[in-house]
């Protein structure tokens, strides 16, 4: 069996998803922890993107993106299989994780948004996509129903943070509007992985995040991190 060790930034939502993948499946790892604001050199040799996650495979292979780290994952660990058995149904649960990326990404936006109006454009962005997931689920509770998945396991940390920007201000609740979507976002905050899967400080190191004041923006604290404050 391959040992695995990831590379990781704490805040990170990529890193998450393969850490909840690992937990899935019951294996052991390691887990090292950089500041990217001042990467090592080690990390920079191993890392061709500069980017984590890094899984470093029996001390030896580096994989990077989270996509394909799952994937290997699944692919050679034992535990639950995590994708369906069908070969489409698979591709567009490959697809669905490409999709979901893209939300952490808006959802980053409307955090650094230098003011409410722009905030507010990108949660609009989001609401259409989350309307688009709505038509794809079904009964529940997870993507594909009682199998958990790759697609969960890529959607929990967008839906963490989800929650703690909805507890911060009420009304950008991204999740709201969409029952099938919110019913989907409280089995994966549930989920022990998905609890297990960061820090334990995380939610006091995203605020801290949010009220970090912006060079972009004039050295003060995004939109949202001026609600947090």
């Amino acid at each position: 069996m391959p040992t695995y060790k990831l590379v990781s930034f704490k805040l990170c939502p990529f890193v998450q998803r393969s850490v909840i993948t690992l937990l899935e499946k019951g294996m052991d790892y390691d887990i090292e922890y950089i500041d990217l604001s001042d990467k090592p050199k080690w990390f920079l040799d191993i890392s061709p993107l500069g980017k984590v996650p890094v899984l470093v495979v029996d001390d030896d292979v580096v994989l990077f993106e989270s996509a394909v780290i799952n994937e290997y994952i699944e692919e050679t660990a034992s535990g639950p299989r995590m994708h369906p058995e069908d070969p489409l149904r698979r591709a567009q649960n490959r697809a669905t994780v490409e999709f979901i990326s893209s939300l952490l990404f808006d959802q980053y936006k409307l955090s650094m948004a230098d003011e409410e109006a722009k905030a507010r454009e990108h949660l609009a962005a989001l609401h259409d996509k989350l309307e688009r997931l709505e038509t794809q689920l079904g009964d529940g509770p997870y993507f594909n129903g009682t199998q958990f998945s790759l697609v969960d396991a890529a959607a929990a940390p967008f839906f963490q943070r989800a929650r703690w920007i909805a507890d911060i201000a009420a009304d950008m609740d991204a999740t709201e509007g969409h029952p099938k979507v919110r019913a989907w976002q409280q089995a994966l905050l549930e989920r022990d992985s998905v609890a297990r899967s960061t820090v334990d400080d995380i939610v006091e190191r995203y605020v801290t995040m949010l009220r970090r004041p912006q060079p972009d923006v004039g050295d003060r604290p995004s939109w949202l991190g001026s609600r947090a404050a």
